[in-house]
């Protein structure tokens, strides 16, 4: 029996879960195409990691799956996650001489910090398994049928391309500068696919503020303190910006606020206080509350600065102490998605069968920020990439071996 010509995959798009997917499918025998728009592959990863690459998180299985959001995620997401857990994005680093540890903090970062030597390394190994870099490839069309027929703008020429499996990683909408852009929401649509619309994630939330808070309190920290968004809470520290508010406590609690009809938080800026203890403590305060909350209760200027200028003035100290549990912040918007650190929405999961392929359009596989899910930072983003780039890989090689063998 003549031997088969091992599957031809294309792999479109040069982040973490495309070049994840391109060694997979490689090391499993695929003849591997990897397309991208820019000039260069790992162009996020690097901007990433320009401030220390943050690889994945510490947190041990099952709780690192709670990190994870989105309408239904299917069961094969979060198998993927732990086929592919945080120890073995580890021991693939390690595979690649790049050693890793994990910080105070429970993120995990490789020794020295920085993605260009990962990266370096990375890329010399998907050319040693004869992975074909093809840049300056920007994805144009895509047929429904197999072998699927791709179009590419290649400088100032349409090039034309087929493959028997495509692996689309073509990542979100957030810094759409390294080529992160959503341009490919229109042409899967074309498809007949559903989406849900790209929005900001993990970023900062605008707020209307008097400007007496500016005055007095932009660019101070809110510290020690818990935040509300409806039945969800995290505790740390904001800081006042012109426009509104960043912190990690905002980013992790994006998915409850964007569901609010009038999104807002509640900031508990004494969390170790109850409002009977605060109460206590100003007994014999009779005027100037906020000047004797300062003193005894150590509010912050940031604190007083909200507090006086969107609820007060207070002419008791029970109203201030509810005030101070119970800070209501209304907020107006999320900041713009280009300055946004992850993007949420993408396919929706209803699109899908086992193994992240199309239900609709065999051999069609999506990976990474393109799907429907969010996650916080801290490692939890980079490793889904790597998790789905890996699924994908895995499936799309399996998949074709098992048709061409029929």
């Amino acid at each position: 029996m003549p031997k088969l010509n091992p599957p031809s995959i294309a792999i479109i798009g040069g982040g973490p879960a495309g070049l994840r997917a391109a060694e997979v499918a490689a090391e499993a025998g695929a003849s591997v195409t990897l397309y991208e728009a820019q000039r260069s592959v790992g162009r996020k990863f690097l901007v990433a990691g320009k401030s220390g690459l943050n690889l994945t998180n510490g947190e041990a299985f099952p709780a690192f799956l709670d990190y994870y959001d989105g309408p239904e995620l299917p069961n094969f997401f979060y198998q993927a996650l732990s086929s592919f857990d945080n120890d073995a994005l580890r021991a693939w680093a390690a595979g690649l001489g790049i050693e890793t540890y994990v910080a105070s903090s429970g993120k995990v970062f490789p020794v020295g910090m920085k993605a260009a030597p990962l990266l370096r390394r990375w890329i010399e190994k998907l050319r040693r398994l004869g992975v074909d870099f093809k840049v300056r490839h920007e994805l144009t069309a895509i047929s429904s049928g197999t072998p699927h027929r791709l179009a590419f703008q290649h400088d100032a020429s349409e090039v034309h391309a087929q493959h028997d499996a495509i692996i689309l990683a073509l990542g979100g909408a957030s810094w759409p500068s390294t080529g992160s852009n959503g341009k490919w929401v229109e042409l899967l649509a074309s498809l007949g696919l559903q989406i849900t619309a790209l929005s900001s994630a993990n970023c900062g939330w605008e707020v209307d503020w008097p400007e007496n808070v500016l005055t007095q309190a932009e660019g101070l920290p809110l510290k020690n303190m818990t935040v509300h968004a409806g039945e969800h809470s995290r505790q740390g520290e904001l800081v006042i910006t012109r426009y509104g508010l960043e912190g990690g406590p905002i980013y992790r609690l994006g998915p409850a606020i964007r569901a609010m009809k009038s999104p807002h938080i509640i900031l508990d800026l004494k969390p170790t206080f109850s409002e009977e203890a605060l109460l206590k403590k100003m007994e014999s305060a009779k005027r100037n509350f906020l000047h004797e909350a300062k003193l005894r209760w150590k509010l912050s200027p940031a604190a007083l600065a909200i507090i006086e200028h969107i609820h007060g003035p207070f002419t008791n100290a029970q109203s201030l102490a509810h005030c101070v549990k119970q800070c209501r912040i209304p907020l107006t918007r999320p900041r713009p998605i280009d300055e946004a650190i992850s993007s949420a929405g993408g396919v929706k999961w209803s699109n899908f069968k086992e193994g992240f392929e199309l239900e609709q359009h065999t051999h069609i596989y999506l990976a990474g920020e393109m799907l429907d899910w969010e996650a916080p930072t801290g490692g939890f983003l980079l490793q889904a990439a790597f998790a789905t780039g890996t699924a994908t890989g895995q499936a799309a090689t399996a998949n074709c071996n098992n048709h061409f063998a029929i």
